[in-house]
């Protein structure tokens, strides 16, 4: 995909500090009276320009850890830092301001509005990213065309097929201009041939300066980034992508 957005490349400040990262982070559920260790105490950096994936077996906390990257959820200990600030210290709505500046989301479930056409999918994100209304459809148009989808804007999520409507989700995700796009399961509900491409197009993102983190139990799919990570029992360890066999 030759006509991906652009990306604007880094400084050299911006390569030595982390662009999203975790410190000591801790996530325990208490449920009755037991307890459940979601999340030992880990630390990972995420810089400008990475292709990240995080691969587990179910339960094995790749999807808390991505939801506390989101400011979705909390820590029970430990920081999340986004350009060097640090989450914690925020208040909700500076939070969810800091969270729409910076994050972009795509989910394995695709979260697109059925009465709405893929263009007015993306252009409700734009508006919240403070888009002013005459650019939201040139913006909206732009960004469908980049994933591929120039010939299917007014189409409503049910007359696309589940690839294209990950590639909606993706534009939309790109709406806000991230510094960080987060994909939760972005091929799972896809057969291997299209989950496949939209791998293809998250990594010609990525070599337009896209920084991704991409949490998935396919090990297939893990291997195309360019770092991975595996996750087991809560805790994480980055592994070279050709070595490992398997997720067991």
């Amino acid at each position: 995909m030759s006509d991906a957005p652009a990306a604007t490349p880094a400084t050299k400040t911006e390569e030595r500090t982390p662009l999203l990262s975790v410190r000591n982070l801790e996530r325990v559920y208490h449920l009755g009276e037991q307890t459940i260790h979601a999340l030992r105490p880990l630390n990972l950096d995420i810089h400008n320009g990475d292709f990240i994936a995080i691969a587990g077996p179910s339960g094995s906390g790749k999807s808390t850890l991505l939801q506390l990257l989101g400011l979705v959820d909390s820590p029970t200990a430990g920081e999340v830092r986004i350009r060097n600030q640090i989450a914690q210290d925020l208040g909700r709505e500076q939070r969810a301001a800091l969270r729409l500046k910076t994050l972009g989301f795509v989910f394995q479930a695709f979260n697109l509005l059925q009465m709405l056409t893929a263009r007015q999918n993306v252009e409700i994100a734009l508006t919240l990213a403070g888009f002013p209304r005459r650019k939201r459809r040139q913006r909206a148009e732009e960004l469908l065309s980049a994933v591929g989808l120039a010939e299917r804007l007014e189409h409503r999520p049910l007359q696309l097929s589940g690839g294209e409507r990950q590639r909606v989700a993706i534009a939309r995700a790109l709406a806000n201009e991230p510094d960080v796009i987060l994909a939760d399961e972005p091929t799972g509900n896809l057969d291997s041939q299209t989950g496949r491409e939209i791998v293809n197009l998250l990594e010609d993102l990525n070599r337009a300066g896209q920084t991704i983190v991409m949490v998935t139990h396919n090990l297939e799919i893990a291997r195309r980034a360019g770092r991975l990570f595996l996750m087991r029992d809560g805790r994480i360890d980055e592994v070279d992508p050709d070595v490992p066999d398997s997720l067991d």
